[in-house]
């Protein structure tokens, strides 16, 4: 007797006889004479008792063909395998209709679903081809069923599902002295340490090159000022040498020269040890320049996951107070705003400025003068973006202002706004670990389903019923891809898995990932609580204390929830304040699709982002980082904050020193700050003028307008999706 069906997404279900006919009545329907219930019962109960405790659904299909084309209805056998090949030409018709839209370089959600790479590409078309492929793959063979379901009916969203198949986490905080040091072994080759700033700036860039192929998301180096430091000195040692050799002189007590800072100056009047010292810092700040501008080309022209995208890379810098580190701050600055090529604005890497009271704030620290050229830098290249360091959630007690190595108790970021920090199985640190993959919620859907209660007490409580299912289903899927990844062989991240992911040095290669991932996170994302909020209460946060105070509730009881689920499932879960960049309009598509145009709900083309105040919303930058501020301490795994500044920002500094100002003021961990930056690709000529379509010096037109997406740059809009095309229309400047 059949006892259990296999299905062809690999799950194992009880035999259901009535399953069988039900599909027989549906071939029944569409000829002369109609159902025969009998009919269809007697062949189920024949197909049921086939001495076999487990068929496939193939197998149990043929079985109903057979007994029908036996029976007097052999007219309902034709029908039956017409029925049975339309529902298989219709599973393939989907994965079909993209590929031909790959095919023809269709300009669409799917293909524009990451603005930074190129998939009218040959290697752009295969990894959309794999990447659309895999994910019909997970959702039939890897998902359990109640997940599958939410995904379905759009409830939650699996960020990276192409690469679930890989088991290859998100993201790494790179702990860069290891490979400076110790060399780098990539699997087909390996380097020596590095002994100058020329090679450590070239194996900053292979390490986060080789290490985008082995995982799904960002690369960001912590501390890349301290990393970088010592090899400023011994640059400056290898010209002290040179002089030596050059003069015939021996001046080589130099080396130990107690350095204040490294700047060029002129040799004239200058004499005997004076003359060469200088000559030394000058040549040694020269080289550092080059070493940066490499650096910065590199990571702009380096192509990675079958090279067709450069990686997506992020710095952290700014608190290194030391000359060497000084320097390296200095000529990464320098670089940025001199621009690489022709003097465009890079897009890679995102840099992050460590801000901190008493070393990289205020005037009179340290590293002030350079925090005052880092805005003006931001001014005019939209990076660095600020990190801030004094947020009462991003500081550590081990933090000494003394400790050489302080910086592995300062947080760091992916410029997207990734954030790993905190850690229940480990140091409290960011380097070496990363975030393992993420789900966002779609608290929108939650909230319209609600809209029909219409007590107000009511209404929430409902919402905050269905909230909760969300969040069981969400951390339910995270860990059952965290026990899938968890399998995966340290051979098959010959880098990460060599002592770059916290704890990996210690695996032999055909050891499990196992004990060393539970190091990163997994995290919660939401999007779209300004929607949310106005589906409750009519008003979203930005407009209403009501709303602020009922945003605050939900993103708070998510905090709850999910250190709940720390406990539950013993893994380090956090709130992420999703970067939603392909998600913006698919949620909102099918909601619309769903629930049909609402009023400042479905009536865009995209949710707004976490809990961003909506971009179309006229408020003050205090205002927004009032209203936003709040839910920088709930949301650990992650979180940004944007302003949306008027005319050319590069005549006014003042103003992103403001920003920072507000930042500070208002608690918030992370921030950056938008303008308008067009660039003529003709003749060089910037400015920041809205919708400029012909250039005033050259009068060309091929002009180049510098957006924000997620955090990171893009240089066209081409390859926008619409949702992200519609927020961008819709965004206005906070004044």
């Amino acid at each position: 007797m059949v006892q259990r069906v296999l299905k062809r997404d690999g799950r194992h279900v009880d035999f259901n006889n009535q399953k069988i006919v039900a599909a027989i009545l549906k071939a029944m329907d569409v000829t002369t004479e109609g159902e025969d219930i009998v009919l269809a019962a007697q062949i189920a109960h024949a197909i049921s008792k086939i001495d076999r405790e487990e068929m496939t659904v193939e197998e149990i299909q043929d079985c109903v063909e057979m007994e029908l084309m036996k029976s007097p209805r052999k007219e309902v056998a034709k029908e039956y395998i017409r029925y049975r090949n339309k529902r298989n030409i219709a599973r393939k018709a989907k994965t079909n209709e993209i590929f031909e839209d790959i095919i023809d370089a269709q300009a669409n959600d799917i293909t524009r679903e990451n603005a930074n790479m190129n998939a009218d590409t040959p290697a752009g078309m295969m990894m959309k081809f794999a990447s659309e492929a895999t994910k019909t793959y997970v959702d039939e063979c890897l998902l359990s069923d109640d997940v599958r379901d939410a995904v379905a009916r759009n409830y939650i969203h699996i960020h990276d599902k192409d690469y679930y198949p890989t088991k290859s986490l998100t993201c790494i905080q790179h702990p860069l002295d290891l490979i400076l040091e110790h060399g780098l072994k990539a699997g087909h080759g390996e380097s020596r340490p590095a002994k100058r700033i020329e090679t450590a700036s070239v194996l900053a860039c292979i390490s986060m090159e080789t290490v985008q192929n082995e995982m799904h998301g960002g690369q960001a180096i912590p501390a890349f000022d301290f990393y970088l430091a010592p090899f400023v000195r011994k640059t400056f040692e290898e010209e002290v040498d040179q002089v030596c050799e050059f003069m015939n002189v021996d001046y080589k007590d130099l080396k130990g020269a107690a350095i204040d800072d490294y700047i060029k100056r002129d040799l004239i009047g200058l004499q005997g040890k004076e003359r060469a010292l200088q000559h030394a810092i000058n040549q040694t700040v020269g080289r550092v320049h080059q070493a940066m501008e490499a650096f910065v080309h590199n990571m702009n022209t380096i192509h990675s996951r079958g090279g067709n995208q450069v990686v997506f890379s992020s710095i952290n810098y700014g608190t290194d107070t030391s000359a060497e580190g000084r320097c390296i701050i200095r000529e990464i600055l320098n670089t940025t705003y001199e621009g690489v090529g022709n003097g465009s604005t890079a897009i890679f890497p995102i840099q992050i400025w460590k801000k901190k009271r008493g070393v990289s704030y205020l005037p009179g620290d340290r590293n002030y003068d350079l925090y005052k050229f880092a805005c003006k830098v931001t001014a005019r290249r939209f990076f660095p973006n600020f990190l801030n360091l004094d947020a009462t959630f991003n500081q550590s007690p081990e933090w000494k202002e003394d400790d050489p190595k302080r910086y592995i108790h300062e947080v760091a970021t992916m410029g997207c706004r990734t954030r790993v920090f905190e850690n229940r199985f480990g140091p409290k640190t960011s380097i070496g670990r990363g975030n393992l993959s993420f789900t966002t919620i779609n608290i929108v859907k939650l909230a319209i389903e609600c809209m029909g209660i219409a007590e107000k007490d009511a209404r929430i409580a409902k919402f905050f019923e269905r909230l909760d299912w969300a969040l069981e289903i969400a951390a339910k899927q995270l860990d059952e891809r965290f026990q899938f990844q968890k399998t995966a062989l340290k051979k098959q991240f010959p880098l990460l898995m060599n002592g770059l992911w916290l704890g990996s040095e210690k695996l032999d290669d055909n050891d499990t990932i196992e004990t060393v991932i539970n190091q990163g996170t997994l995290g919660i994302g939401f999007i779209g609580l300004a929607e949310c909020l106005i589906a409750l209460i009519g008003k979203h946060h930005g407009e209403s204390e009501e709303a602020q105070e009922l945003g605050i509730r939900i993103v708070t009881f998510m905090k709850e929830k999910i250190n709940g689920f720390c406990e539950k499932y013993q893994h380090n879960y956090s709130v992420l304040a999703t970067p939603a960049e392909g998600l913006s309009g698919k949620f909102t598509k099918r909601d619309k699709k769903t629930f049909g145009i609402l009023p400042g709900i479905t009536d865009k083309d995209y949710y707004t982002n976490s809990n961003h105040v909506p971009v179309y919303y006229h408020c003050t930058p205090e205002h927004k980082a009032k209203v936003e501020a709040p839910y920088h301490p709930l949301t650990g795994g992650g979180h940004i904050f944007y302003v949306e500044i008027d005319g050319d920002a590069t005549h006014n500094p003042e103003a992103i020193m403001g920003i920072v100002d507000l930042m500070d003021k208002y608690n918030i961990g992370y921030g950056s700050v938008n303008h308008n930056r067009n660039r003529c690709l003709d003749c060089g000529f910037e400015n920041a003028d809205e919708d400029l379509h012909e250039c005033p010096h050259c009068h060309g037109h091929h002009i180049d307008t510098l957006q924000r997406i997620t955090g990171y740059l893009v240089g066209t809009t081409n390859r926008w999706n619409s949702g992200k095309l519609a927020e961008l229309h819709d965004r206005v400047v906070h004044e």
